[in-house]
Protein backbone atom coordinates (compact mmCIF):
# COMPACT_ATOMS: atom_id res chain seq x y z
CA UNK A 1 0.00 0.00 0.00
CA UNK A 2 1.20 3.66 -0.93
CA UNK A 3 2.76 5.32 2.17
CA UNK A 4 0.32 8.82 1.81
CA UNK A 5 -2.46 6.65 1.83
CA UNK A 6 -1.49 4.93 4.86
CA UNK A 7 -1.06 8.02 6.34
CA UNK A 8 -4.39 9.65 5.23
CA UNK A 9 -6.11 6.55 6.61
CA UNK A 10 -4.11 6.55 10.22
CA UNK A 11 -5.02 10.47 10.16
CA UNK A 12 -8.95 9.58 10.33
CA UNK A 13 -8.75 7.15 12.79
CA UNK A 14 -6.68 9.40 14.53
CA UNK A 15 -9.43 11.92 14.38
CA UNK A 16 -12.04 9.67 15.49
CA UNK A 17 -10.30 8.30 18.27
CA UNK A 18 -9.88 12.02 19.54
CA UNK A 19 -13.02 12.78 19.51
CA UNK A 20 -14.23 9.78 21.23
CA UNK A 21 -11.43 10.63 23.92
CA UNK A 22 -12.93 14.32 23.63
CA UNK A 23 -16.05 13.06 25.03
CA UNK A 24 -15.15 10.99 27.62
CA UNK A 25 -13.00 12.60 28.94
CA UNK A 26 -14.41 16.14 28.86
CA UNK A 27 -18.09 14.79 29.38
CA UNK A 28 -18.60 16.92 31.88
CA UNK A 29 -17.32 20.06 30.40
CA UNK A 30 -19.17 22.65 29.08
CA UNK A 31 -21.03 21.98 26.16
CA UNK A 32 -18.99 25.21 23.98
CA UNK A 33 -15.72 23.10 24.46
CA UNK A 34 -17.60 19.56 23.26
CA UNK A 35 -18.67 21.65 20.21
CA UNK A 36 -15.47 22.90 19.57
CA UNK A 37 -14.09 19.62 20.03
CA UNK A 38 -16.48 18.48 17.21
CA UNK A 39 -15.91 20.66 14.92
CA UNK A 40 -11.94 20.05 15.39
CA UNK A 41 -12.67 16.34 14.55
CA UNK A 42 -14.19 17.10 11.61
CA UNK A 43 -12.02 19.64 10.14
CA UNK A 44 -9.28 16.44 10.67
CA UNK A 45 -11.42 13.87 8.62
CA UNK A 46 -12.26 16.54 5.99
CA UNK A 47 -8.52 17.05 5.36
CA UNK A 48 -7.82 13.42 6.14
CA UNK A 49 -10.33 12.67 2.82
CA UNK A 50 -9.25 15.24 0.66
CA UNK A 51 -5.81 14.25 1.04
CA UNK A 52 -6.74 10.72 0.70
CA UNK A 53 -8.53 11.69 -2.13
CA UNK A 54 -5.82 13.30 -3.62
CA UNK A 55 -3.17 10.95 -3.24
CA UNK A 56 -5.77 7.94 -5.20
CA UNK A 57 -6.19 10.56 -8.16
CA UNK A 58 -2.45 10.57 -8.35
CA UNK A 59 -2.23 6.71 -8.68
CA UNK A 60 -4.71 6.23 -11.36
CA UNK A 61 -2.71 8.74 -13.19
CA UNK A 62 0.64 6.92 -12.54
CA UNK A 63 -1.45 3.88 -13.50
CA UNK A 64 -2.94 5.29 -16.68
CA UNK A 65 0.62 6.27 -17.79
CA UNK A 66 1.88 3.44 -17.22
CA UNK A 67 -0.84 1.39 -18.91
CA UNK A 68 -0.10 4.05 -21.92
CA UNK A 69 3.48 3.17 -21.96
CA UNK A 70 3.07 -0.80 -21.91
CA UNK A 71 0.66 -0.22 -24.57
CA UNK A 72 3.35 1.81 -26.90
CA UNK A 73 5.74 -0.80 -26.49
CA UNK A 74 3.46 -3.97 -26.97
CA UNK A 75 2.49 -2.21 -30.43
CA UNK A 76 6.59 -1.34 -31.43
CA UNK A 77 7.44 -5.14 -30.62
CA UNK A 78 4.45 -6.07 -32.90
CA UNK A 79 4.89 -3.79 -35.58
CA UNK A 80 8.97 -5.02 -35.81
CA UNK A 81 7.34 -9.10 -35.51
CA UNK A 82 5.25 -7.55 -38.03
CA UNK A 83 8.02 -5.86 -40.45
CA UNK A 84 10.29 -9.13 -39.50
CA UNK A 85 7.27 -11.59 -40.77
CA UNK A 86 6.79 -9.55 -44.19
CA UNK A 87 10.81 -9.52 -44.81
CA UNK A 88 10.61 -13.35 -44.54
CA UNK A 89 7.56 -13.78 -46.80
CA UNK A 90 9.70 -11.43 -49.41
CA UNK A 91 12.81 -13.11 -49.33
CA UNK A 92 10.78 -16.91 -49.49
CA UNK A 93 8.81 -14.85 -52.45
CA UNK A 94 12.27 -14.36 -54.24
CA UNK A 95 13.79 -17.76 -53.74
CA UNK A 96 10.50 -19.20 -55.30
CA UNK A 97 10.77 -16.93 -58.18
CA UNK A 98 14.80 -17.78 -58.94
CA UNK A 99 14.00 -21.86 -58.31
CA UNK A 100 11.24 -21.31 -60.88
CA UNK A 101 13.69 -19.26 -63.59
CA UNK A 102 16.05 -21.91 -62.57
CA UNK A 103 13.81 -24.86 -63.51
CA UNK A 104 12.48 -23.18 -66.85
CA UNK A 105 16.21 -22.53 -67.91
CA UNK A 106 16.58 -26.44 -67.21
CA UNK A 107 14.00 -27.68 -68.95
CA UNK A 108 15.42 -25.68 -71.85
CA UNK A 109 18.89 -26.62 -71.74
CA UNK A 110 17.50 -30.91 -71.32
CA UNK A 111 15.34 -29.91 -74.65
CA UNK A 112 18.99 -28.51 -76.38
CA UNK A 113 20.89 -31.63 -75.53
CA UNK A 114 18.03 -34.07 -76.69
CA UNK A 115 18.30 -32.16 -80.24
CA UNK A 116 21.55 -32.36 -79.75
CA UNK A 117 21.70 -35.67 -78.76
CA UNK A 118 19.18 -37.00 -82.03
CA UNK A 119 21.48 -35.10 -84.11
CA UNK A 120 24.88 -36.93 -82.79
CA UNK A 121 23.29 -40.33 -83.72
CA UNK A 122 21.83 -39.34 -87.00
CA UNK A 123 25.49 -38.22 -87.83
CA UNK A 124 27.02 -41.40 -86.38
CA UNK A 125 24.96 -43.46 -88.57
CA UNK A 126 26.01 -42.19 -91.58
CA UNK A 127 29.82 -42.50 -89.95
CA UNK A 128 28.94 -46.46 -90.13
CA UNK A 129 27.73 -46.47 -93.23
CA UNK A 130 30.06 -44.74 -95.12
CA UNK A 131 32.82 -46.31 -92.84
CA UNK A 132 31.09 -50.13 -94.01
CA UNK A 133 31.43 -48.60 -97.74
CA UNK A 134 35.07 -47.72 -97.25
CA UNK A 135 36.03 -51.38 -95.56
CA UNK A 136 34.39 -53.04 -98.95
CA UNK A 137 36.28 -50.79 -100.87
CA UNK A 138 39.49 -51.35 -98.81
CA UNK A 139 38.72 -54.92 -99.45
CA UNK A 140 38.31 -55.07 -103.45
CA UNK A 141 41.57 -53.29 -103.61
CA UNK A 142 43.77 -55.93 -101.45
CA UNK A 143 42.01 -58.63 -103.64
CA UNK A 144 43.45 -56.58 -106.53
CA UNK A 145 46.72 -56.14 -105.08
CA UNK A 146 46.89 -59.47 -104.52
CA UNK A 147 46.36 -60.92 -107.82
CA UNK A 148 48.66 -58.92 -108.96
CA UNK A 149 51.57 -59.34 -107.01
CA UNK A 150 50.39 -63.22 -106.65
CA UNK A 151 50.69 -62.85 -103.00
CA UNK A 152 48.80 -62.23 -100.11
CA UNK A 153 48.76 -59.21 -98.20
CA UNK A 154 50.44 -61.47 -95.13
CA UNK A 155 53.12 -62.63 -96.77
CA UNK A 156 54.04 -59.40 -98.52
CA UNK A 157 53.75 -57.81 -94.72
CA UNK A 158 55.77 -60.50 -93.26
CA UNK A 159 58.65 -60.43 -96.33
CA UNK A 160 58.69 -55.89 -95.66
CA UNK A 161 58.70 -56.34 -91.58
CA UNK A 162 61.74 -59.04 -92.04
CA UNK A 163 63.96 -56.88 -94.31
CA UNK A 164 63.07 -53.62 -92.21
CA UNK A 165 63.74 -55.64 -89.08
CA UNK A 166 67.56 -56.75 -89.83
CA UNK A 167 68.23 -53.29 -91.24
CA UNK A 168 66.85 -51.41 -88.38
CA UNK A 169 68.54 -54.15 -86.36
CA UNK A 170 71.79 -53.50 -87.92
CA UNK A 171 71.93 -49.20 -87.93
CA UNK A 172 70.39 -49.22 -84.78
CA UNK A 173 73.80 -51.43 -83.05
CA UNK A 174 75.98 -48.89 -84.51
CA UNK A 175 74.08 -46.08 -83.23
CA UNK A 176 74.21 -47.26 -79.82
CA UNK A 177 77.35 -48.20 -79.92
CA UNK A 178 77.94 -44.30 -81.08
CA UNK A 179 76.13 -42.83 -78.51
CA UNK A 180 77.54 -44.88 -75.69
CA UNK A 181 80.63 -43.94 -76.56
CA UNK A 182 79.99 -40.16 -77.16
CA UNK A 183 78.23 -40.29 -73.71
CA UNK A 184 80.97 -42.07 -71.97
CA UNK A 185 83.54 -39.41 -73.43
CA UNK A 186 81.14 -36.81 -72.37
CA UNK A 187 79.92 -37.58 -68.86
CA UNK A 188 83.20 -38.53 -67.85
CA UNK A 189 84.35 -34.82 -68.67
CA UNK A 190 81.38 -32.79 -67.47
CA UNK A 191 81.84 -34.86 -64.34
CA UNK A 192 85.40 -33.75 -63.69
CA UNK A 193 84.17 -30.07 -64.48
CA UNK A 194 81.09 -30.24 -62.06
CA UNK A 195 83.11 -31.52 -59.28
CA UNK A 196 85.95 -29.27 -59.63
CA UNK A 197 83.37 -25.91 -60.28
CA UNK A 198 81.73 -27.17 -57.04
CA UNK A 199 84.78 -27.39 -55.23
CA UNK A 200 86.38 -24.24 -56.33
CA UNK A 201 82.48 -22.69 -55.31
CA UNK A 202 82.76 -23.59 -51.74
CA UNK A 203 84.66 -22.39 -48.72
CA UNK A 204 85.76 -24.86 -46.70
CA UNK A 205 86.60 -24.24 -43.12
CA UNK A 206 89.20 -26.01 -40.96
CA UNK A 207 88.25 -26.89 -37.19
CA UNK A 208 89.31 -30.50 -36.01
CA UNK A 209 88.05 -31.47 -33.05
CA UNK A 210 89.70 -33.86 -30.01
CA UNK A 211 88.74 -35.87 -27.41
CA UNK A 212 90.33 -33.92 -24.21
CA UNK A 213 89.46 -30.68 -23.15
CA UNK A 214 92.21 -28.95 -20.63
CA UNK A 215 90.27 -26.40 -18.11
CA UNK A 216 93.07 -23.68 -16.83
CA UNK A 217 93.07 -22.70 -13.23
CA UNK A 218 93.93 -19.41 -11.04
CA UNK A 219 96.13 -21.56 -8.71
CA UNK A 220 96.85 -25.44 -8.14
CA UNK A 221 95.02 -24.88 -4.46
CA UNK A 222 91.55 -25.31 -6.33
CA UNK A 223 92.30 -28.58 -7.65
CA UNK A 224 92.20 -30.38 -3.22
CA UNK A 225 88.53 -28.17 -3.55
CA UNK A 226 87.42 -29.95 -6.81
CA UNK A 227 88.32 -33.27 -5.60
CA UNK A 228 86.80 -32.69 -2.36
CA UNK A 229 87.26 -34.74 0.99
CA UNK A 230 88.03 -38.33 -0.18
CA UNK A 231 87.09 -37.76 -3.47
CA UNK A 232 83.65 -36.96 -3.31
CA UNK A 233 83.05 -34.03 -5.30
CA UNK A 234 85.16 -35.10 -8.22
CA UNK A 235 83.21 -38.34 -8.27
CA UNK A 236 79.58 -36.34 -7.98
CA UNK A 237 81.01 -34.24 -10.86
CA UNK A 238 81.87 -37.43 -13.04
CA UNK A 239 78.57 -39.54 -12.55
CA UNK A 240 76.62 -35.94 -12.97
CA UNK A 241 78.61 -35.21 -16.32
CA UNK A 242 79.65 -38.37 -17.60
CA UNK A 243 83.02 -36.91 -17.75
CA UNK A 244 86.94 -38.34 -16.98
CA UNK A 245 88.25 -35.71 -14.81
CA UNK A 246 92.40 -36.12 -14.95
CA UNK A 247 94.37 -34.55 -12.29
CA UNK A 248 97.53 -34.92 -12.37
CA UNK A 249 100.60 -32.40 -11.88
CA UNK A 250 99.76 -30.44 -14.81
CA UNK A 251 100.31 -26.92 -13.24
CA UNK A 252 96.97 -24.91 -12.86
CA UNK A 253 95.05 -27.33 -15.59
CA UNK A 254 92.57 -30.24 -15.02
CA UNK A 255 91.80 -32.37 -18.52
CA UNK A 256 88.40 -33.34 -18.91
CA UNK A 257 88.21 -36.35 -21.05
CA UNK A 258 85.60 -37.82 -23.00
CA UNK A 259 84.58 -38.87 -26.76
CA UNK A 260 80.94 -36.95 -26.35
CA UNK A 261 81.69 -33.23 -27.11
CA UNK A 262 78.72 -32.38 -25.56
CA UNK A 263 79.21 -33.79 -22.33
CA UNK A 264 83.17 -31.95 -22.37
CA UNK A 265 80.73 -29.17 -22.65
CA UNK A 266 78.53 -29.07 -20.11
CA UNK A 267 81.27 -30.96 -17.51
CA UNK A 268 83.46 -27.38 -18.74
CA UNK A 269 80.59 -24.69 -17.76
CA UNK A 270 79.80 -26.34 -14.57
CA UNK A 271 83.45 -26.58 -13.71
CA UNK A 272 83.51 -23.15 -14.38
CA UNK A 273 80.71 -22.07 -12.49
CA UNK A 274 81.74 -24.01 -9.61
CA UNK A 275 84.64 -22.64 -9.33
CA UNK A 276 83.78 -19.18 -9.89
CA UNK A 277 81.20 -19.40 -6.92
CA UNK A 278 83.63 -21.46 -4.83
CA UNK A 279 80.94 -23.71 -2.96
CA UNK A 280 81.82 -27.07 -4.53
CA UNK A 281 79.90 -30.19 -2.84
CA UNK A 282 77.92 -32.76 -4.00
CA UNK A 283 74.37 -31.16 -3.69
CA UNK A 284 75.78 -27.71 -5.20
CA UNK A 285 77.43 -29.76 -8.03
CA UNK A 286 74.32 -31.36 -9.33
CA UNK A 287 72.00 -28.51 -9.45
CA UNK A 288 74.75 -26.44 -10.82
CA UNK A 289 75.17 -29.36 -14.00
CA UNK A 290 71.66 -29.46 -14.46
CA UNK A 291 71.25 -25.63 -15.43
CA UNK A 292 73.98 -25.63 -17.74
CA UNK A 293 72.72 -29.33 -19.14
CA UNK A 294 69.05 -26.43 -19.65
CA UNK A 295 71.74 -23.66 -20.54
CA UNK A 296 73.58 -26.15 -23.51
CA UNK A 297 69.71 -27.55 -24.66
CA UNK A 298 68.78 -24.04 -25.33
CA UNK A 299 71.75 -23.05 -27.05
CA UNK A 300 71.86 -26.02 -29.04
CA UNK A 301 68.25 -24.74 -29.93
CA UNK A 302 69.56 -21.50 -31.17
CA UNK A 303 72.44 -23.11 -32.93
CA UNK A 304 70.23 -25.03 -35.04
CA UNK A 305 68.39 -22.29 -36.06
CA UNK A 306 70.71 -20.19 -36.94
CA UNK A 307 72.29 -23.02 -39.01
CA UNK A 308 69.23 -23.66 -40.87
CA UNK A 309 68.48 -19.53 -41.28
CA UNK A 310 71.76 -19.24 -42.86
CA UNK A 311 71.58 -22.23 -45.36
CA UNK A 312 67.75 -20.66 -46.28
CA UNK A 313 66.57 -23.97 -45.37
CA UNK A 314 62.46 -23.76 -44.44
CA UNK A 315 59.80 -25.59 -43.03
CA UNK A 316 62.17 -27.98 -40.93
CA UNK A 317 60.48 -29.73 -38.03
CA UNK A 318 61.52 -28.58 -34.51
CA UNK A 319 62.95 -31.98 -33.03
CA UNK A 320 65.22 -32.26 -36.86
CA UNK A 321 66.55 -28.17 -35.76
CA UNK A 322 67.43 -29.12 -32.72
CA UNK A 323 69.59 -32.97 -34.31
CA UNK A 324 71.48 -29.96 -36.38
CA UNK A 325 72.11 -27.77 -33.25
CA UNK A 326 73.35 -31.10 -31.82
CA UNK A 327 75.79 -31.77 -34.43
CA UNK A 328 77.89 -28.79 -33.61
CA UNK A 329 79.02 -30.80 -30.52
CA UNK A 330 79.83 -34.22 -32.45
CA UNK A 331 82.74 -35.01 -34.44
CA UNK A 332 83.32 -37.73 -37.34
CA UNK A 333 87.18 -38.77 -37.81
CA UNK A 334 88.30 -35.58 -36.17
CA UNK A 335 86.18 -33.51 -38.29
CA UNK A 336 83.15 -31.19 -36.66
CA UNK A 337 80.01 -32.73 -37.48
CA UNK A 338 78.08 -29.43 -37.95
CA UNK A 339 80.40 -27.83 -40.08
CA UNK A 340 81.22 -31.12 -42.13
CA UNK A 341 77.13 -30.89 -42.90
CA UNK A 342 76.77 -27.17 -44.02
CA UNK A 343 80.16 -27.89 -46.07
CA UNK A 344 78.22 -30.58 -47.76
CA UNK A 345 75.20 -29.21 -47.83
CA UNK A 346 76.56 -26.08 -49.85
CA UNK A 347 78.39 -28.72 -52.01
CA UNK A 348 75.05 -30.65 -52.99
CA UNK A 349 73.36 -26.75 -53.48
CA UNK A 350 76.04 -26.13 -56.12
CA UNK A 351 76.15 -29.12 -57.86
CA UNK A 352 72.65 -29.38 -58.15
CA UNK A 353 72.53 -26.09 -59.59
CA UNK A 354 74.93 -27.21 -62.14
CA UNK A 355 72.92 -30.32 -63.17
CA UNK A 356 69.80 -28.38 -63.84
CA UNK A 357 68.12 -29.64 -60.32
CA UNK A 358 66.87 -28.23 -57.74
CA UNK A 359 69.66 -27.08 -55.64
CA UNK A 360 67.10 -26.21 -52.49
CA UNK A 361 66.24 -29.64 -51.94
CA UNK A 362 69.79 -30.79 -52.66
CA UNK A 363 70.73 -28.91 -49.92
CA UNK A 364 68.17 -29.86 -47.57
CA UNK A 365 69.53 -33.44 -48.04
CA UNK A 366 73.15 -32.45 -47.98
CA UNK A 367 72.34 -30.92 -44.40
CA UNK A 368 70.81 -33.71 -42.78
CA UNK A 369 72.68 -36.53 -44.40
CA UNK A 370 74.18 -37.61 -41.01
CA UNK A 371 71.48 -36.83 -38.94
CA UNK A 372 71.53 -39.91 -37.59
CA UNK A 373 74.77 -39.15 -35.51
CA UNK A 374 73.27 -37.65 -33.34
CA UNK A 375 70.33 -39.40 -31.49
CA UNK A 376 68.76 -38.75 -28.81
CA UNK A 377 68.75 -42.75 -28.03
CA UNK A 378 71.07 -45.69 -29.26
CA UNK A 379 70.02 -47.34 -32.09
CA UNK A 380 71.51 -50.74 -33.76
CA UNK A 381 70.90 -48.97 -37.03
CA UNK A 382 73.77 -47.41 -39.23
CA UNK A 383 73.39 -43.83 -38.64
CA UNK A 384 72.13 -43.46 -42.19
CA UNK A 385 69.32 -45.72 -42.22
CA UNK A 386 68.23 -44.32 -39.01
CA UNK A 387 68.80 -40.73 -40.33
CA UNK A 388 66.50 -41.96 -42.71
CA UNK A 389 63.81 -42.94 -40.35
CA UNK A 390 63.98 -39.53 -38.99
CA UNK A 391 64.01 -37.68 -41.14
CA UNK A 392 60.94 -39.95 -42.58
CA UNK A 393 58.83 -39.62 -38.77
CA UNK A 394 59.08 -35.71 -39.08
CA UNK A 395 57.90 -35.69 -42.87
CA UNK A 396 60.70 -34.84 -45.10
CA UNK A 397 60.32 -35.55 -48.73
CA UNK A 398 60.80 -38.92 -49.66
CA UNK A 399 63.64 -37.74 -51.91
CA UNK A 400 65.46 -36.61 -49.04
CA UNK A 401 64.65 -39.55 -47.10
CA UNK A 402 66.21 -41.38 -50.02
CA UNK A 403 69.41 -39.57 -50.46
CA UNK A 404 69.86 -39.86 -46.46
CA UNK A 405 69.57 -44.02 -46.27
CA UNK A 406 71.81 -43.99 -49.74
CA UNK A 407 74.57 -41.93 -49.24
CA UNK A 408 76.79 -45.36 -48.03
CA UNK A 409 74.74 -47.55 -50.60
CA UNK A 410 72.83 -49.33 -47.94
CA UNK A 411 69.39 -49.08 -50.09
CA UNK A 412 69.05 -48.83 -53.55
CA UNK A 413 69.25 -44.68 -55.36
CA UNK A 414 65.92 -43.76 -56.15
CA UNK A 415 66.38 -40.31 -57.09
CA UNK A 416 68.57 -38.24 -59.19
CA UNK A 417 69.97 -36.33 -55.81
CA UNK A 418 71.23 -39.14 -54.21
CA UNK A 419 74.25 -40.08 -56.24
CA UNK A 420 74.93 -36.02 -55.47
CA UNK A 421 74.52 -36.44 -51.84
CA UNK A 422 77.14 -39.58 -51.82
CA UNK A 423 79.12 -37.21 -53.78
CA UNK A 424 79.61 -34.41 -51.76
CA UNK A 425 79.93 -36.20 -48.56
CA UNK A 426 83.17 -38.02 -49.63
CA UNK A 427 84.49 -34.61 -51.27
CA UNK A 428 84.15 -32.88 -48.04
CA UNK A 429 85.60 -35.71 -45.61
CA UNK A 430 88.19 -36.61 -47.92
CA UNK A 431 89.52 -32.65 -48.60
CA UNK A 432 93.19 -32.62 -47.21
CA UNK A 433 93.04 -31.05 -43.86
CA UNK A 434 89.27 -31.86 -43.02
CA UNK A 435 89.70 -35.26 -41.08
CA UNK A 436 92.83 -35.61 -38.45
CA UNK A 437 93.11 -39.35 -39.58
CA UNK A 438 96.38 -39.50 -41.81
CA UNK A 439 96.57 -42.32 -44.55
CA UNK A 440 98.86 -44.40 -41.74
CA UNK A 441 96.71 -44.52 -39.49
CA UNK A 442 93.73 -45.55 -41.38
CA UNK A 443 95.54 -48.42 -43.50
CA UNK A 444 96.95 -49.54 -39.77
CA UNK A 445 93.55 -49.53 -38.65
CA UNK A 446 91.80 -51.34 -41.99
CA UNK A 447 94.51 -54.30 -41.75
CA UNK A 448 94.19 -54.70 -37.87
CA UNK A 449 90.14 -55.14 -38.77
CA UNK A 450 91.12 -57.46 -41.31
CA UNK A 451 93.57 -59.25 -39.43
CA UNK A 452 91.29 -59.95 -36.63
CA UNK A 453 88.70 -61.48 -38.57
CA UNK A 454 91.12 -63.73 -40.35
CA UNK A 455 92.24 -65.36 -36.62
CA UNK A 456 89.09 -67.51 -36.90
CA UNK A 457 89.06 -70.73 -37.91
CA UNK A 458 87.57 -71.41 -41.36
CA UNK A 459 87.69 -67.62 -42.43
CA UNK A 460 88.92 -67.39 -46.17
CA UNK A 461 88.76 -63.52 -46.74
CA UNK A 462 88.24 -60.77 -45.10
CA UNK A 463 87.84 -57.76 -46.44
CA UNK A 464 87.31 -54.16 -44.95
CA UNK A 465 85.01 -51.66 -46.59
CA UNK A 466 83.10 -48.33 -46.66
CA UNK A 467 86.51 -46.86 -45.00
CA UNK A 468 86.16 -49.25 -42.48
CA UNK A 469 82.46 -49.24 -41.33
CA UNK A 470 81.69 -52.77 -42.82
CA UNK A 471 84.01 -55.80 -42.26
CA UNK A 472 82.71 -58.67 -44.93
CA UNK A 473 84.17 -61.85 -43.91
CA UNK A 474 83.64 -65.50 -46.52
CA UNK A 475 83.71 -68.32 -44.67
CA UNK A 476 84.50 -71.82 -46.15
CA UNK A 477 81.37 -73.49 -46.81
CA UNK A 478 82.74 -77.00 -45.65
CA UNK A 479 84.16 -75.82 -42.30
CA UNK A 480 81.40 -73.30 -41.01
CA UNK A 481 77.54 -73.90 -41.46
CA UNK A 482 74.94 -71.56 -41.29
CA UNK A 483 74.52 -71.77 -37.56
CA UNK A 484 78.20 -71.38 -37.07
CA UNK A 485 77.65 -68.00 -39.22
CA UNK A 486 75.32 -66.70 -36.94
CA UNK A 487 77.96 -67.35 -34.05
CA UNK A 488 81.10 -66.15 -36.02
CA UNK A 489 79.61 -62.92 -36.88
CA UNK A 490 78.56 -62.04 -33.19
CA UNK A 491 82.24 -63.06 -32.01
CA UNK A 492 83.45 -60.74 -34.43
CA UNK A 493 81.57 -58.34 -33.24
CA UNK A 494 82.11 -58.67 -29.71
CA UNK A 495 85.62 -58.90 -30.31
CA UNK A 496 86.10 -55.73 -32.09
CA UNK A 497 84.16 -53.93 -29.30
CA UNK A 498 86.16 -54.91 -26.86
CA UNK A 499 90.26 -54.79 -28.38
CA UNK A 500 89.72 -51.52 -31.08
CA UNK A 501 88.87 -47.89 -30.91
CA UNK A 502 86.98 -46.89 -33.77
CA UNK A 503 84.85 -43.96 -34.88
CA UNK A 504 80.67 -44.79 -35.38
CA UNK A 505 79.82 -48.22 -35.53
CA UNK A 506 81.51 -51.24 -38.01
CA UNK A 507 78.46 -53.83 -38.82
CA UNK A 508 80.42 -57.60 -39.47
CA UNK A 509 78.86 -59.25 -42.03
CA UNK A 510 79.83 -63.10 -42.90
CA UNK A 511 78.87 -64.67 -46.06
CA UNK A 512 78.64 -68.48 -46.94
CA UNK A 513 78.58 -69.67 -50.57
CA UNK A 514 78.34 -73.60 -51.51
CA UNK A 515 79.64 -74.13 -55.00
CA UNK A 516 79.33 -77.30 -56.82
CA UNK A 517 81.89 -77.24 -59.77
CA UNK A 518 82.29 -80.11 -62.50
CA UNK A 519 84.06 -80.69 -66.09
CA UNK A 520 83.07 -82.03 -68.94
CA UNK A 521 85.41 -83.56 -71.14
Amino acid sequence: MDPNILYALIGVFAGAIGLLAGRVIFGKASDKKVQEAEIQAQTILKEAELRAETVRKEKELEAKEKFVQLKAAHERETLERNKKTNDAENRIRQKEQSVNQKENNLDKQIKENEAIKENLNRQIELVNIKRSEYEKHQEEHVRRLEKIANLSAEDARNQLLESLKSEVQTRALALQQEIIEEAKQKAGKEARKIVIQTIQRTAAEQAIENSITVFNLESDEIKGQIIGREGRNIRAIEAATGVDLIVDDTPEAILLSSFDPLRREIARLSLQRLVSDGRIHPARIEEVVEKTRKQIEEQVMEIGERTVIELGIHGLHKELVRMVGRMRFRSSYGQNLLMHSRETANLCATMAAELGLNPKLAKRAGLLHDIGKVPDEESELSHALLGAKLAEKYGENPAVVNAIAAHHDEVEMQFVISPIIQACDAISGARPGARREIMQQYLQRIKDLENLAMGYNGVEKAYAIQAGRELRVIVEAEKVSDQDSDRLSFEIAQKIQTEMTFPGQIKVTVIREKRAVNVAR
